[in-house]
């Protein structure tokens, strides 16, 4: 006899026992009972899914809730503000729920031993009500529809755990929009667990790497031919021993470590939308490069996810349209403005927003220009130009009528045009990650060069080795400076969360 029961009837929760918040003053141990209540409550989800689906019958409805970390303040007194982040402005509650604290441990232990020696308070851990839904609990990889087969075909789903709700996954709190209600804590962190965790599971589906393999230093570039000549230069320095590297991870998670000259298992046949290739250090401050492929759509969507890693800056280095006569193919631009005609962020981020340069990656890029090419001080502008990159959403901008585009470009001073470095900027704008843009001119369509194939293999094939050595010694500078110096106070608004 069937002993499922109708959806219909209704369905008592059944959750893991209640744990007591728990107080520390210690960084670590907070981070260790926050690792442990999060496997926890996700092995309670998974063995209910498990039990369910080998036939058990349904006696309940399964939920288990995310960890939470707190902080209460009461004074109004005077933090070190030199850093962007680390402390309150004002007395109150504040919290954020967690999730993957083994993934973050790292970034976890920086921020909550900030708080505590800015503000001389200890930190909580304790059990939100924000339930895990139970896709999240599996983790990277989790298929849970089809493992459950037919086993569960008498009742949904959602009947029986908790699902994602895009409701409840937004980004009102990095957009600056979020209010808290009367009466409850303001926000810790820019991302709630949920909305981690829905980010690190659209990473793994569009990069086909795992989210631990990715590393604070973030490339993007919009060409193939940039990808290939990084997995060359890395595997030829894995090789070599890795000069510092620790291994090279493709697509498929597929490792190459230092001092082999081969990955361990083979690599796959087909490609993700937007691949990504991991240069890894011990501490996460090797190389990740990402490629976007064309257009504003992509460069927001990748960014959006990455943004939830809190990486220590993003660069774009790819190719672009130059706009001037003076300027020649395989020259360099490096943007220190940005128009914005890509529309994707429009609504959450105006366009009367200035994206500003940041002086830190400027320098480094511009810096990192000189070393590669042997061009300094005057010298350089034989072969890159500073000025405002323009960025739009139709790549054949150039088959309508002309005039009102090439007018606005005119007007705003834009020296090359593009389809995802704006997006890329404005993004790492809103979600406080530095970034920067050095492109390469591959075209000029309004002065009769367009992009032939003849021509643009020859381009390929002298400029993309030098544009990429540029972009990692621009990365290696940046990670060799203090955090604390990267992220600068100049990307924090009126009212910020503590968190990094």
């Amino acid at each position: 006899m069937n002993t499922r029961i109708s959806s219909l009837s209704p369905l008592s929760f059944i959750s893991p026992s209640a744990v007591e918040p728990q107080v520390f003053d210690n960084a670590e141990e907070a981070v260790d009972a926050l690792t442990a209540l999060y496997e926890r409550n996700t092995k309670f989800l998974i063995d209910g899914f498990s039990s369910l689906a080998k036939g058990d019958g349904i006696t309940g409805r399964y939920r288990a809730c995310y960890p939470q970390v707190s902080i209460e303040t009461t004074s109004f007194g005077h933090a070190d503000s030199r850093l962007s982040y680390g402390h309150v402005a004002a007395p109150g509650v504040y919290t954020t729920t967690i999730t993957h604290p083994k993934l973050f441990r790292h970034y976890l232990i920086e921020q909550l031993d900030l708080l505590m020696r800015n503000h001389s308070i200890p930190v909580t851990v304790s059990e939100s009500t924000t339930p895990i839904p139970l896709h999240f609990a599996f983790g990277e990889g989790a298929h849970v529809e089809a493992s459950a087969g037919n086993a569960m075909a008498d009742i949904p789903m959602r009947d029986l755990f908790d699902t994602p709700d895009l409701n409840n996954t937004d980004d009102l709190i990095a957009n600056g929009e979020y209010e808290a209600p009367a009466g409850e804590p303001a926000p810790l962190a820019p991302f709630t667990a949920q909305r981690i965790d829905y980010s690190l599971a659209r990473l793994s589906h569009y990069t086909a790497t795992g989210a631990e393999h990715f590393q604070n230093f973030v490339l993007f570039t919009n060409y193939q031919f940039y990808i290939d000549e990084f997995a060359a230069w890395a595997r030829k320095l894995m090789a070599e021993g890795g000069d510092g590297y620790t291994e090279f991870v493709e697509p498929g998670n597929v490792v190459t470590r230092a001092g082999n000259d081969a990955p361990e298992t083979a690599l796959i046949t087909r490609m993700p939308q937007m691949p990504a290739y991991h240069l890894k250090k011990g501490d996460h401050s090797g190389i990740t490069l990402v490629n976007i492929g064309v257009g504003p759509s992509n460069a927001k969507t990748i960014t959006d996810h990455i943004a939830v890693l809190r990486p220590h800056a993003w660069l774009m280095v790819g190719h672009c349209a130059g706009l001037r006569n003076s300027q020649r193919l395989g020259d360099y631009v490096l943007a220190h403005a940005y128009m914005r005609e890509d529309h994707v962020l429009d609504d959450d981020l105006p366009v009367w927003v200035p994206i500003p340069a940041l002086a830190e990656v400027q320098q480094a890029l511009e810096s990192a220009v000189e070393e590669v090419t042997g061009y300094e001080g005057f010298e350089l502008k034989r072969i890159m130009r500073t000025g405002t990159v323009a960025t739009i959403d139709n790549r054949n901008w150039e088959l309508r009528d002309q005039a009102g585009p090439v007018k606005r470009l005119s007007q705003s001073r834009a020296i090359a045009l593009d389809m995802e470095s704006a997006t890329i900027a404005a993004n790492g704008f809103r979600f406080r990650v530095p970034y920067g843009t050095l492109l390469c001119v591959s075209d000029r369509p309004l002065h009769g060069e367009l992009k032939l194939p003849g021509m643009a293999t020859a381009f390929y094939r002298t400029q993309v080795s030098q544009h990429l050595q540029i972009g990692i010694r621009a990365v290696q500078k940046l990670a060799a400076m203090p955090t604390e110096t990267l992220h600068s106070r100049k990307l924090r608004s009126f009212y910020e969360t503590a968190f990094q």
